[in-house]
């Protein structure tokens, strides 16, 4: 964490332009331009800036929007009731699309539909995911009237009727790209299962495939599948931005793009830190639950510490 934020604050820093010029209008003049920057604190040397913004970041103090003056934290929060349903709901639902398709994949692999299975895989990892959001809205959207194309409700999740609608498509085009990622994953770790000499071994002494594939197949399976799991939705949570931008959707994703567009530093820190957090706690919890599936790991774990 503390490698993200020097490379944040590195990174903004490098980027063309003052963040006081957020604060003045065209035409201003050198005592304007100049309390701008000592507003914005960017009149003093970079180091001194980056203890400030450790220090505050140190008490969750992500500052105040340079151009409306809204605390980002607060900011932050409004957007995430978007982002986070959005990327949680994509999440569950491509894993309820891939685990059974994965698994039919490589079990019926010799199959005609196994076959077909893992070609839409392959077409849905190399297709955009704006232009499976825009096919969709002119599909269900535009055509066929089913569902809205773009915007949230003004209520927010007071009317949850309505915010799950405007959230079917986005949610519906997270969830066929991650989808299509993770049939490969869950393919490929099915067939090293089946495979595998444990498998046989259980079949010779009387179990029979499906109880083998269950009993003794899934949990060692699931190991390098819930890795992938915890980058595939860190990065729903990063890829968001697009998904938000296709849908009009009041999201991290809108705010970090408006933050860029206006220079509005204490806005684009804000989402990138909460983001990074985000991705590392995702990234720790995989850890964690690869630990409790599979005790060969935390065997090996202790094993290295004595």
């Amino acid at each position: 964490m503390l490698i993200a934020i020097a490379v944040l604050f590195v990174l903004l820093r490098l980027l063309p332009g003052d963040p006081a010029n957020a604060l003045v209008s065209v035409g201003a003049d050198a005592a304007q331009i100049e309390a701008a920057r000592r507003q914005v604190g960017s009149d003093l040397p970079l180091a001194e800036q980056f203890v400030r913004f450790v220090a505050a970041l140190a008490r969750f103090d992500l500052g105040a929007s340079f151009v409306s003056g809204v605390p980002v934290i607060e900011e932050i929060g409004r957007r995430l009731t978007v982002t986070l349903p959005l990327t949680l709901l994509a999440f569950v639902s491509a894993i309820a699309l891939a685990l059974p398709l994965g698994i039919l994949a490589a079990v019926k692999r010799r199959r005609w539909y196994g076959g077909l299975i893992s070609i839409a895989s392959q077409l849905g990892i190399a297709v955009p995911v704006f232009w499976i959001g825009i096919l969709l809205v002119t599909l269900f959207a535009v055509q066929l009237r089913l569902v809205p194309s773009s915007g949230f409700p003004a209520r927010g999740w007071l009317d949850p009727l309505a915010a799950l609608r405007q959230l079917a498509l986005p949610v519906l085009t997270i969830a066929l790209v991650m989808a299509a990622s993770l049939i490969r994953y869950v393919r490929s770790a099915s067939l090293d299962v089946i495979g595998s000499d444990y498998l046989r071994t259980a079949r010779a002494l009387g179990s029979g495939y499906r109880e083998a594939l269950v009993r003794h197949g899934i949990r060692n399976g699931a190991v390098p599948v819930i890795s992938i799991l915890g980058i595939e939705l860190a990065s729903t949570l990063l890829g968001a931005v697009v998904v938000e931008r296709v849908f009009a959707l009041p999201g991290l994703g809108s705010m970090l793009l408006i933050g860029i567009e206006q220079r509005d530093y204490p806005n684009v820190q804000g989402v990138l830190f909460i983001s990074t957090l985000i991705v590392l706690l995702v990234g720790f919890a995989a850890d964690i639950a690869q630990r409790l599936v599979d005790p060969r790991l935390r065997d090996h774990a202790i094993g290295g510490r004595t």
